[in-house]
């Protein structure tokens, strides 16, 4: 009797510590075409399950374990079997990313839709996501770049461009991004003078590049990846002397684009998400004691993503898939106590209790009817060999 006792504690016991850990998919573009951006977004986010199992607020008690996955960014069938991975061998609850846009869109459509489980992309950008298919289970942080479209046009406009060629990565992000860019850009009265799409991961651009330039233009728009393509274009053209003002789009900035040789010699813009607010300075402090120390984009809308959802567990009370997409938009937008970056132990007591709050996190998020957030827009400069933040919009 006494042994058969034992047995049955040593169960419970286990029963009771597996039960204790709530798992969190994290997927994004580790390897691939942003891999220099995506180290900090998944420490961002993890960021958030830590400060949420630290308080010992969550759930009564329990924890928070990151699940990491490779999306590449570019490789659908690869990012849609790694999330596989996640939903049925890891039984993650729910999912932070992915990043691109393109692969973004299959793990949506192939694995998250139909096994009821909500992803929250902190970087998806493609204005396609807006009318996606997704039972409610899908929402984004970031922006559609039908907007970053127009500010980025505002922003070329504004510096006295009034031509320009535009190159991007040939997928649905560097589309999406150029087809909008190209939209406002000529709506302001610009003319695009070549508009031409580019594969990443090759090692020679110059033809690329010889076609742009003999289109001509006072500036070359980089619609691409950091890592792979557009920085390829960019290396090409400031080598041959092709371009010497460049304008770029989100996948572009980033700390490893500055190493990019002969760059100092160049004008460089972009635009990406984000602000200076109150907010993003106090999760920017956070992050920096974290030891996340890159200032690439993305970081914040990664934080908020994990918050969101972690936040919802709380409010159906229980880490339960079929039940977090339903309190996504309530917590993230008004009426409610405002909760800001590194509140998370004051959110969770809050819904708990049964308080209404109104997360804005590190980006101030608010969604939109369909949940992607409606955002801001920092605009950049590279000076004296680091990004420069001219102005939030």
């Amino acid at each position: 009797m006494k042994k058969m006792l034992l047995a049955a504690a040593s169960v419970l016991a286990l029963t009771a510590g597996a039960s204790a850990e709530v798992k969190m998919g994290v997927i994004l573009g580790f390897t691939g075409p942003i891999e220099s951006l995506t180290p900090a977004m998944g420490g961002s986010a993890e960021m958030a399950m830590k400060e949420a199992s630290d308080s010992g607020k969550f759930l009564g008690g329990e924890t928070i374990t990151s699940v990491r996955a490779d999306s590449t960014c570019v490789d659908a069938a690869a990012a849609t079997a790694a999330a596989e991975r996640l939903i049925t061998s890891d039984n993650v609850v729910s999912i932070m990313g992915a990043d691109c846009s393109g692969v973004t869109t299959a793990i949506a459509n192939n694995v998250a839709v139909p096994n009821g489980v909500v992803m929250i992309s902190p970087s998806a950008t493609s204005p396609a996501l807006t009318t996606i298919e997704d039972k409610g289970l899908f929402f984004r942080t970031a922006p559609s770049d039908a907007r970053q479209g127009e500010v980025l046009a505002d922003v070329v406009m504004e510096r006295g461009i009034s031509s320009i060629a535009i190159t991007y990565t040939n997928n649905d992000y560097g589309k999406g991004l150029s087809d909008s860019f190209a939209a406002a850009f000529q709506a302001r009265g610009g003319k695009v003078t070549i508009t031409a799409a580019h594969e990443d991961g090759k090692g020679d651009y110059a033809a690329e590049v010889a076609s742009l330039a003999a289109a001509g233009g006072d500036a070359l728009a980089v619609l691409g990846y950091v890592d792979q393509g557009g920085r390829g274009i960019m290396q090409n053209a400031i080598d041959t002397g092709a371009f010497s003002k460049f304008v770029l789009g989100d996948g572009m900035i980033g700390d490893s684009l500055l190493t990019v040789s002969g760059l100092d010699g160049a004008s460089v813009v972009g635009t990406a998400p984000g602000s200076t607010s109150e907010n993003a300075t106090k999760f920017d402090e956070m992050a920096k004691a974290a030891g996340i120390t890159e200032t690439t984009p993305y970081r914040h809308e990664s934080y908020d993503a994990a918050a969101l959802m972690i936040l919802a567990m709380q409010k159906a009370g229980k880490a339960d898939r079929s039940m977090i997409a339903g309190s996504i938009m309530e917590l993230a937008n008004a009426p409610g106590e405002k909760i800001g970056p590194g509140e998370l132990a004051k959110a969770l007591e809050l819904v708990a209790a049964g308080t209404d709050i109104d997360y804005d996190g590190a980006t101030n998020v608010e969604f939109t009817d369909v949940g992607e957030a409606k955002g801001s827009y920092k605009e950049l400069e590279v000076k004296g060999g680091k990004w420069e933040t001219i102005k939030v919009r």
